[in-house]
């Protein structure tokens, strides 16, 4: 198993910047996922990593080994893409065992290896069959089997589940996490998918615009995310953001948006005080940590139902504030939340320990 770490990685694409200053480390036999919106620079920083996209500036190690100028062959990395690449005209056992003979490992380390991968993928029934013959899930498996087969010391996908359905994509993404865990090898898996990223890896890595923006556990990410983009990212339904002035002095502060009042904890408000010199800043707040009454309550803002979204065991309520739509969460099981209608109106308090605050020029979190 090896290590990767890119320091400082610059890649530039005709005269632009595409890969920024990236640096992060992923230990041996670890699931870091790169995360971000298209175009953020994701399959490029892979590319680097493989040896297929030439780094400007900044290193490449894997396993301690600066490979940053070594041809991609000499690597020893395996890729699995969205598109699969399968040969059509070979079976299963055959296109796995073509990376090998074209490595010229000896005929029976090679049934050794595809007999081993097709009882861990659950494809031994499977090996006689093209992939015409497969459904997509199993034709994943093969390409991912294809690349297992190698015994790298480094395995990327780059949007692998991408083109299966939402049923299939639940299955594969707990199954391949389950496959990783097993087989230990150091892997960096691509999504845009903020859902599959927070399912999956046990290391976040977020881009925007060829910039790393936050390293760290799901819950690191999902709790204290570094700046507006990061907490915009992840959340389903994704994070309310709210104009709002801060006023205070001594630690006890309070937030204003509207017809919003928010009273921050001591601790809070001494930090967000310390950190901003303008009054000025961006409210957020997770749908979770909004408040729901029916009745006038002290301290609650009025607001008006929109449009409510039934999802399952949850009820998805967009409400007016103000000037402002926000979205709330509570469960179905609430039977006055769940019989809200059109222009119904309700009270709202924000849980002031679960609020994010932003500052307003910059994004970062404060």
């Amino acid at each position: 198993m090896s290590d990767v770490r890119l320091q400082n990685v610059r890649v530039v694409y005709g005269g632009r910047d595409v890969v920024r200053d990236v640096s992060f480390a992923v230990g041996s036999g670890e699931l870091a996922v790169l995360v971000g919106p298209s175009g953020s620079g994701k399959t490029t920083l892979l590319r680097a990593i493989t040896g297929y996209a030439p780094v400007a500036q900044g290193s490449v190690t894997i396993g301690g080994e600066d490979v940053t100028r070594r041809p991609p062959a000499g690597r020893d990395i395996a890729m699995v893409f969205q598109n699969l690449a399968l040969y059509p005209h070979m079976t299963v056992r055959q296109n796995w065992a073509f990376p090998l003979q074209a490595a010229k490992v000896p005929k029976a380390e090679q049934e050794e290896r595809i007999n081993r991968v097709a009882r861990t993928l659950q494809m031994e029934r499977l090996l006689n069959r093209y992939p015409r013959e497969l459904s997509g899930g199993q034709q994943q498996r093969v390409a991912m089997g294809r690349a297992l087969v190698r015994q790298p010391q480094l395995f990327l996908l780059d949007e692998p589940l991408g083109a299966l359905d939402a049923k299939l994509r639940v299955e594969a993404c707990s199954a391949f996490k389950a496959l990783q865990r097993e087989l230990g090898i150091t892997t960096l898996y691509v999504t845009h998918d903020q859902v599959e990223a927070q399912a999956l890896g046990s290391k976040i890595v977020v881009l925007n615009d060829g910039i790393v923006q936050q390293v760290g556990t799901p819950d690191e990410i999902y709790e204290a995310p570094a700046n507006r983009f990061v907490a915009g990212l992840f959340g389903s339904p994704p994070m309310n953001f709210l104009p709002g002035e801060i006023s205070g002095s001594d630690g006890t502060a309070t937030i204003i948006s509207g017809p919003l009042r928010v009273a921050l904890p001591v601790e809070i408000g001494r930090r967000v005080l310390a950190a901003t010199s303008s009054p000025a800043i961006t409210l957020g707040v997770r749908p979770e940590a909004i408040r729901q009454f029916y009745d006038a309550a002290e301290g609650a803002a009025p607001a008006t139902v929109y449009v409510t979204e039934p999802r399952g065991h949850n009820v998805i309520v967009d409400l007016r504030l103000g000037e402002t739509v926000i979205r709330a969460r509570g469960d179905r099981d609430d039977e006055r939340l769940a019989s809200l209608a059109p222009d119904d109106r309700v009270y709202l308090r924000v849980d002031p320990t679960q609020v994010h605050l932003f500052d307003e020029a910059t994004g970062r979190r404060l």
